[in-house]
Order: structure tokens, then sequence, then C-alpha cells
């Protein structure tokens, strides 16, 4: 059975901090926001909202651009690491209580961060493939906002709040390659939420960035028999204009080809790449893609999507 991406619904908070606006409390230079972090603005969901709000609003938006009949779908993912309340129980039992999905539809949440979202999909696409499902729905909702320090200059100025719904079905026009995926669990502390709040080595996440993603990606376009003049745009997940940048002249791609999505809504964390997705899902030019996630663990993970009709 053929698998793979159908529709991808996305939902960012209308609400934003406007980085330029904080220069002297963070004392940073203009130039640094607009060419080091990128994040211009960031999106922050309002209080009330929690991650499983964030989801259904993703979904509803991927009803407006491809109407899918919720009895028919088989099996949900959350991919959260801020999941509602205590995390028990799993926020996609809330999730399929709020959307009314069926009974016989299997929920489960899985804990990834920043490489989420690439994970996920081959979690689903292969739990989907050995159970014989044919729709399936992928969530990503991690509202950093609920664990943040705002006065916190390393996370406050690069994360935002958002979420995505990836609709993954028989009939697809996205189809995945072959996945390559890493971990460095010596390096579990350079993000982390300790005593309730975020914490970040900015430093240790940049070069970690920088030395391990390239050949990553290298690696996973060999196993796909495919170069990187045969992608037509690289899909990076959002950590910052300076890592995006970096990243294309490591790979020897322009930044036209790599480019930076995010400067009006922030780091979204599990939902950055689907969002940036989302952008460039229907735009016919486009007929090889590169996604790649890394972060939060340490963990990465990269594949190739070629369009099917």
């Amino acid at each position: 059975m053929t698998l793979g991406l159908t529709a991808i619904g996305t939902w960012l908070p209308d609400t934003r901090i406007t980085n330029l606006d904080r220069l002297e409390i963070f004392n940073m230079k203009e130039s640094f926001v607009r060419e080091k972090i990128g994040f211009l603005e960031l999106a922050r969901k309002p209080q009330q909202l929690d991650s499983s709000d964030l989801c259904v609003k993703a979904w509803e938006d991927l009803q407006h651009k491809h109407p899918f009949p919720v009895e028919s779908v088989e099996c949900a993912i959350v991919c959260t690491q801020n999941p509602d309340g205590n995390g028990l129980p799993h926020t996609s039992a809330i999730v399929h209580r709020k959307l009314g999905l069926p009974t016989s539809c299997a929920v489960f949440d899985i804990s990834l961060g920043c490489s989420g979202f690439t994970y996920g999909l081959s979690i689903l696409q292969a739990f989907m493939q050995a159970h014989g499902f044919r729709a399936g729905v992928l969530f990503t909702a991690d509202p950093y906002s609920k664990v943040m320090d705002e006065n916190d200059k390393k996370t406050s100025t690069l994360f935002g709040d958002g979420a995505a719904a990836a609709l993954v079905t028989d009939q697809p026009v996205w189809m995945s390659g072959e996945f390559v995926f890493g971990s460095d669990g010596t390096k579990w502390e350079s993000i982390i939420v300790r005593d309730g709040t975020l914490h970040m080595n900015g430093r240790a996440v940049f070069t970690f960035s920088v030395r391990v993603i390239p050949d990553s990606i290298r690696a996973m376009l060999q196993r796909n028999d495919c170069t990187l003049d045969q992608v037509d745009r690289l899909l990076l997940h959002q950590g910052s204009r300076h890592i995006v940048n970096a990243i294309a002249d490591e790979l020897g791609v322009s930044r036209k080809k790599c480019r930076f999505y995010a400067a009006d809504y922030g780091n979204t964390v599990s939902s950055s790449v689907p969002m940036v997705l989302a952008e460039e899902f229907d735009n016919p030019d486009l007929n090889t893609l590169l996604i790649a996630g890394f972060g939060v663990g340490l963990s990465w993970a990269s594949t190739v999507l070629r369009r099917v009709r």
C-alpha cells in the first residue's frame, strides 16, 4: 500500500512578542536580531489554550484546506513534550475526545522536540503500513510558553507557539524516501526543563547543528540515491536564521534554496518543519523536497519527499 502526505493544516496564534521592542532589555543590537536570531516576532498562545486545543485548531485548518471525514481517521499521533496537564492521560486521548474521533481509532503520544515531525512521519507511516490503515493524522504541538521564562534572553527570543496536523493517506501528494536518524544522549542537558523552566545552551546547540546535521543530510541523500542538485528546496528546522544559513553554507547550497521562513512567528519546535512544509505543499514548481529536524535530545532525522501528484 502506498502511503504519504495528503495535506497539512497549521495554526499560529495572533498574539506576537516583538524582539525589536526588547533590544535594550536584553542588550541586543538590531543587526543581531535580524541576522543571527532571525525572529523579529514570536507567536504566543492565549494562556487558556492547552496543547490539545492547538491540535484542534490545526485540524480545523486542515479541514478547511482538505475536508476529510473524521470517522475515516484510523490512527492519530500527538508529538509533544508539553502535554496537557501533567501528561496523564496522554494528550492524544484528549484530542480524540475533542475531535470526536471514532472509538476504533488508535491514538498515542510520542515525546520528541525539534526532530519530532520527521520521526513522527516515519512512525505513523510504519504503524499504518503494519496494520493496513489508510488514513492517519500526525499532530505536533509544543507551546514552549508554558515552560518559558520571558526574561531569559536565550529562550524567550527564539521560541514561538504553534501547531500542525498532517494527514497521511493512501492518496498521497508527497511520498517520503528513506529516513536517516540520529541521537547524542551525552548532550541531553543542552535543552532542558529544570524546575519547571526551560533552559538552553545556545552555543552547544549551534555547534551540534553545524557539525552534525550537514553530514547526516549527506548520508540521507546517498541512501536515497539523490543529490543536492536534485532537491528543489531544503526545509530545515527553523532553529534560528544563523543556524539555517550556516547549514546551507556548509552544504554548499544557496540560501535561497535553503530559506529561513519563520521570522514572524519563531521556532515552533516539533511544528517547525510542517509549518514550512505547509507553505510549499502546493507549490507546482517543486517536485523534490528535503526535510530535516534536529534539536532536543539531542536528536535528528531527515528524509526526502517526492511529489506524487
